[in-house]
């Protein structure tokens, strides 16, 4: 029995021994762990070196670490001191989905996506399903965006989304350009649009218009602030920091007059709308001091939003060369006057004339049997105006065109000026040419051309800014310049009295213009447009017309001009077309008389001062001291944004659009103008829909009713 149980015995001890074998053999293989890392560390602390690399050079090593500061870009103003651009920020919005990444206890990604799809598809044009279906991807990421949808989101936008606390939500901002009066002579004052320049800067550049013509004053000049860190980012004691100041652009004034160019896009929208041309062009200027007061054309497009922008890039009024047709007789009259030609007492045979071997037609084929010269114009015989050229002769002719600035820029401050061409390489080109055919020209050709017979022969550069500021206040400004004087007061006398008859005499192509009470010079148009395989095109609407008119026609103070080019539903006489423009667009340049000045005015326009981050009551105060009137978006206590923003011009007694941190709730916005109920559109993100003219007389919204995602009508009418 005692043997038995020793040899049990024996049995149970072998487990122990074996563990302790095992534990000494793990002591003493850290042992030589401890003794190889002990050797490696002695080493590395001896030779500074780890594979080669030495660890004392990289420590010390000195890194220059250098910031961007971004300079502001300049805005661009109205002949008043309104704001048509200036600068601003868009943000994008983006979702962190990868569940490492936290701060601390913190989570920082998206916890409840079904939470957050839902608030989300409350601000952005998206459904609950599809913000689901984008925070649940089929492969894991670190973070997700929204397409478009999520991108160019105002800052109303922003906020509200951010109240709702959603986790992992987060947003990048961008500079954008602001645009408060949307459509409004887009093509003239041009688009500006972010760019990635090769250090990945962000920044806007002018890509049209005044805004390409002038970026390199719009856009300033970036800063930079530099400093000395480690190799790790840590910045030394020892460093000194430099800074250079961001130096913010100059902005560009304008001669724009806001109310007319408003008045005119509203007028031409109508026309467009109901006749749809393919393209319609409209510009008022002040022939005295060459102003452009306002210019639109259609297609055109809306800034804010890019929309319309593929339909028509180019800026028709100095981009496109065309033969302009009969306007032209008023410079070939001009001429002939100017050098003894006009013999207006002498007949011919009106309805055709062979030149070369080419058949010249009036527009009314048959003719008006032999008529004197002095019919010519008026009735806009093509026939009567080669007999004129002939008598002139080719060479006086084309002596002249270019004394009046054909074939030649205008020097305009826009991009891309055409030079227009002619060249009388015979005698029928320079026949068709006196009824304009057989000659290119762009409009502010046209324009320009027109005030020697407006100013009593001197010819004024048009332009359309009046000066530059930059941030330290110095001024370069563009005046009035006569560029020559092509024919006497006594020549410009005789072409206005013969373009009163266009419009008054019983044979005259211009009754449909007769304004009432008005002595208005005008001129008619009807050109061919050349076909793409030779020739001309036919049909009764493959022309270009056009009219230029001036008020008083007496000492003329406005010159309006109006092309239309092929309207595809002309269910009306061209001239009755155009007129729905002319007329009321003069009426209301000839009514604002006494209040449109011939420079930008400076005492009726403040400063706007600084009331973002004020509270409501103190920003309200502070905008009713400095003579401005406050709108309230919201119902919060704080204002987080203000229209237009600190430091721009605005009239007196004008709205600041002013959002705060509360809901937002649709104000009363009862005579308001629409640059200000736009304002109220960028500020709020929210869609309105415009109608009428003039000033704000009614809203679909009840003031202080929540602005959701349903579009509200604002309607206007003159007061």
């Amino acid at each position: 029995m005692a043997k038995k149980s020793s040899k049990r015995q024996t049995n149970a001890i072998h487990p122990t021994k074996n563990r302790r074998k095992f534990g000494i053999f793990l002591m003493a293989l850290a042992a030589l762990g401890l003794v190889a890392f002990a050797c490696r560390f002695v080493y590395i602390a001896a030779g500074g070196k780890v594979d080669s690399a030495n660890l004392s050079a990289y420590r010390k090593k000195v890194v220059a670490k250098s910031t961007v500061l971004k300079a502001k870009r300049g805005s661009i103003f109205d002949r008043d001191g309104g704001v048509i651009a200036e600068d601003s920020n868009t943000y994008t919005i983006y979702a962190i989905l990868d569940h490492n990444y936290v701060d601390g206890d913190k989570k920082l990604y998206v916890q409840d996506k079904d939470k957050t799809a839902t608030e989300l598809a409350k601000y952005l044009p998206l459904s609950k399903a599809k913000i689901l279906s984008i925070l649940t991807p089929a492969k894991a990421q670190f973070q997700v965006e929204f397409g478009t949808a999520g991108t160019k989101l105002s800052l109303a936008t922003k906020q509200a989304i951010q109240k709702a606390k959603l986790p992992g939500i987060n947003f990048t901002d961008s500079p954008s350009r602001l645009y408060p009066n949307g459509v409004f002579a887009s093509h003239v004052i041009g688009l500006a649009q972010p760019q990635t320049n090769a250090k990945s800067t962000d920044q806007l550049v002018g890509v049209l218009g005044l805004e390409k013509q002038f970026n390199s004053i719009l856009k300033g000049t970036n800063g930079y602030r530099t400093s000395q860190t480690d190799a790790y980012g840590y910045q030394l004691p020892e460093s000194k920091v430099k800074t250079k100041a961001a130096v913010d652009g100059g902005s560009v004034y304008t001669t724009i007059d806001a109310s007319l160019q408003s008045y005119l896009e509203t007028l031409m929208t109508s026309v467009a709308t109901k006749y749809q041309p393919k393209s319609l062009l409209a510009v008022l200027m002040n022939p005295k001091t060459g102003e452009v007061l306002a210019a639109s054309q259609r297609p055109t497009f809306d800034p804010s939003t890019g929309e319309g922008l593929s339909s028509m890039w180019r800026d028709i009024l100095v981009e496109d060369n065309y033969e302009p047709g009969s306007v032209m007789k008023i410079f070939t009259l001009a001429a002939a006057i100017q050098t003894g030609n006009y013999h207006p007492n002498n007949y011919y045979k009106s309805g055709s004339v062979k030149v070369a071997d080419t058949t010249i037609k009036d527009w009314d084929t048959s003719g008006w049997g032999t008529i004197p010269l002095s019919q010519a114009f008026p009735r806009s015989s093509n026939v009567g105006m080669v007999k004129i050229e002939q008598t002139m002769g080719a060479t006086v002719f084309s002596e002249y065109l270019r004394k009046f600035g054909f074939g030649q820029q205008t020097g305009i401050a826009l991009p891309g000026e055409t030079s227009g061409t002619f060249d009388f390489g015979n005698y029928l080109d320079s026949a068709m040419a006196s009824f304009g055919q057989s000659i290119d020209v762009n409009a502010m050709q046209l324009m320009q051309a027109a005030t020697a017979v407006a100013n009593g022969g001197d010819m004024v550069q048009p332009r359309i800014v009046s000066k530059i500021v930059n941030k330290k206040g110095k001024t370069t400004s563009y005046g009035r310049r006569v560029l020559s004087k092509p024919i006497s007061k006594s020549t410009a006398q005789q072409v206005i009295a013969a373009m009163r008859q266009v419009v008054n005499a019983s044979y005259g192509t211009g009754s449909a213009y007769k304004m009432s009470g008005v002595d208005l010079a005008v001129k008619t148009g009807t050109a061919q447009i050349a076909g793409t395989t030779g020739g001309y095109l036919t049909g009764d609407s493959n022309y270009i017309f056009s009219v230029m008119g001036m008020a008083p026609a007496s000492n003329p103070k406005y010159v309006l001009y109006i092309a239309m080019k092929q309207p595809q539903k002309m269910t009306e006489p061209a001239e009755s077309i155009m007129a729905q423009i002319f007329r009321p667009m003069m009426t209301r340049a000839l009514a604002l008389d006494g209040s449109t000045n011939t420079t930008a005015t400076t005492d009726e326009t403040i400063s706007v001062p600084s009331v973002t981050n004020n509270a409501l009551a103190t920003a309200q105060q502070k905008l009713t001291n400095a003579d401005f009137s406050a709108a309230v978006v919201g119902t919060g206590t704080k204002v987080v944004q203000q229209l237009p923003t600190a430091g721009g011009n605005a009239l007196k007694g004008s709205h600041v659009v002013l959002l705060t941190n509360g809901a937002m709730t649709m104000p009363n916005v009862s005579g308001w103008s629409k640059s200000d109920v736009l304002k109220l559109a960028q500020l709020t993100g929210k869609t309105f829909k415009l109608v009428g003219s003039g000033y704000a007389t009614a809203q679909s919204l009840k003031a202080g009713s929540l602005l959701g995602s349903a579009k509200v009508t604002i309607q206007f009418a003159q007061q």
